[in-house]
């Protein structure tokens, strides 16, 4: 199983925290380095918005490649982003 980069702010922060942003909107990607080497990404909004890259430069463009093509495919979605959302953190 491979490493999870959780990736939400503008840049890359303390705790590998980073946001993409596509089309004005930003969007929380969950990043994880992958133990047979890359990474693979899925959008938190989005999850049906997947990618992979051999590093965090490329997966960080495939994921918004892959949120824009989703939104396009799925128009309906955008509208379920303004509902309001909570992301929390639980210890199992």
């Amino acid at each position: 199983m491979g490493k999870l980069i959780i990736v939400s702010g503008v840049g890359v922060f303390d705790g590998g925290r980073f946001m993409v942003e596509v089309k004005g909107r930003k969007f929380r990607v969950l990043l994880r380095e992958e133990t047979d080497g890359g990474y693979s990404a899925q959008c938190v909004e989005l999850p049906g918005a997947i990618s992979q890259g051999d590093s965090r430069e490329q997966v960080i463009s495939n994921i918004r490649e892959a949120i824009e093509g989703y939104l396009e495919a799925f128009p309906e979605e955008v509208n379920q982003l303004k509902r309001k959302r909570e992301l929390v953190e639980v210890t199992v």
